[in-house]
């Protein structure tokens, strides 16, 4: 078998682990999102019984990918990896031809939140790493010998994926994919605005109209008839909404579209500590002091957070609980804040800033960024993710290259 084969069947497989890798790497940055794909693929299948274990398992599945493509770009123990791989091609492949064939409501969530193909996309995809395995892993036998750097050059990365996995974990994606992302606005605050509408000039001439926008206006020769509004291109894409009632059933969006709030969001109240009820509600008060709106957004109904919360917490604090409490969806809350317990800072239903539980912010905290300049926040944070993340990124491709 000459060396330039040899060569191609190596660079076959480092293009399959790339893509394990990176797929893995994204879900990693978000595990309640691939929780909540994983859940999808139960309720297709019929397995509703297994969605309490969707989230370690999505976290399981994505931490296995990732260490995966690490082992076949480094090139570490190939004949048991070059099985595992093709066992999951061939998984992944008839997976994904069952979605092709009923067509179902769901995302295939390859790539996190990151990237969304559809169900054709996705077996595409997979035919193409399939036909790359043939080449990489045929003959199985003779697969070749990994340089011994290489066992440290996966010691590291791994560490370094498990690490950054037990991250997104404890806290909140370092990017946000979602569509409550950093500068966002909400559809409530969007819809009161003439920006979310273009506005369509109707002219006529010779017994013929036509629609012209405000920078593309008819010349004198033609009559103007009438003035209409629609919905521009990209006011849904730029306006999640963030839809909650109150205990009667009332829609109150626009509580959160307006002035600075800070909305904190529970959504899995049975799960919630006691200890977690009670910081929640000490900052209700402390964020009104410092110029804020707050509320809670939580799944269900009053009466279920009442019995969650009453004989388990000091009365007063349950009282501020069910006070400021509004409900949603359980998936847009999730959606919102990825971490139970989590808080998010709107301004004139702008998203600036998230924060998880485990570091929700103090009184000083608030004051200190109620008069910040909001572009200016938003950017800050943003930017510090993006970078983090990509600096993660390359770094473990450059450890993997040229270690």
């Amino acid at each position: 078998m000459g060396r330039n084969y040899n060569r191609l069947r190596r660079l076959c497989a480092f293009i399959i682990g790339a893509v394990f890798f990176v797929s893995g790497l994204l879900k990693l940055l978000d595990p309640v999102g691939a929780g909540l794909v994983l859940g999808e693929y139960m309720r297709f299948f019929g397995a509703d019984f297994l969605l309490p274990v969707s989230k370690p398992a999505g976290f399981a599945l994505a931490m296995l990918e990732t260490l995966l493509g690490a082992a076949l770009m480094t090139g570490l123990w190939r004949r048991v990896i070059a099985i595992i791989t093709l066992v999951f091609l061939c998984g992944f492949t008839l997976l994904t031809l069952i979605l092709l064939i009923f067509n179902p409501e769901m995302d295939c969530g390859c790539f996190g939140e990151a990237i969304h193909l559809t169900h054709s996309q996705t077996f595409i995809k997979n035919i193409v790493l399939c036909a790359l395995g043939a080449v990489a892993f045929t003959p199985i036998s003779r697969l070749g010998r990994p340089k011994k750097r290489k066992y440290v050059s996966f010691g590291i990365v791994a560490a370094a994926s498990v690490a950054f996995g037990v991250f997104s974990l404890l806290y909140i994606p370092l990017v946000d994919f979602t569509e409550f992302s950093l500068a966002s606005r909400l559809e409530a605050a969007a819809a009161g605005t003439s920006d979310v509408y273009d506005a369509t000039f109707i002219y006529e001439k010779d017994g013929q109209r036509k629609s012209f926008t405000l920078d593309n206006l008819p010349d004198s020769t033609w009559t103007f008839v009438s003035t209409e509004t629609v919905v521009a291109d990209d006011s849904e894409e730029s306006s999640p909404s963030l839809a909650f009632t109150d205990a009667g059933g009332e829609y109150r969006d626009y509580l959160a579209a307006s002035g600075k709030v800070i909305v904190f969001s529970v959504y899995d109240v049975e799960r919630i500590p006691a200890e977690r009820w009670q910081k929640i509600a000490g900052l209700i008060p402390v964020a009104f002091d410092a110029g804020y709106y707050p509320l809670i957004l939580v799944p269900g109904d009053r009466d279920g957070l009442s019995a969650a919360v009453n004989g388990n917490l000091p009365a007063d604090c349950a009282d501020i609980i069910v006070q400021s409490a509004y409900y949603a969806d359980y998936k847009t809350i999730m959606t919102l804040n990825r971490s139970n317990g989590g808080a998010t800072y709107f301004h004139d239903g702008y998203l600036i800033r998230k924060w998880p539980f485990r570091g929700l912010p103090s009184g000083d905290d608030l004051e200190r960024i109620a008069p910040d300049h909001e572009d200016e926040a938003v950017a800050e944070t943003s930017t510090a993710g993006h970078l983090c993340f990509q600096a993660f990124m390359l770094l473990s491709f450059a450890v993997i290259l040229f270690v």
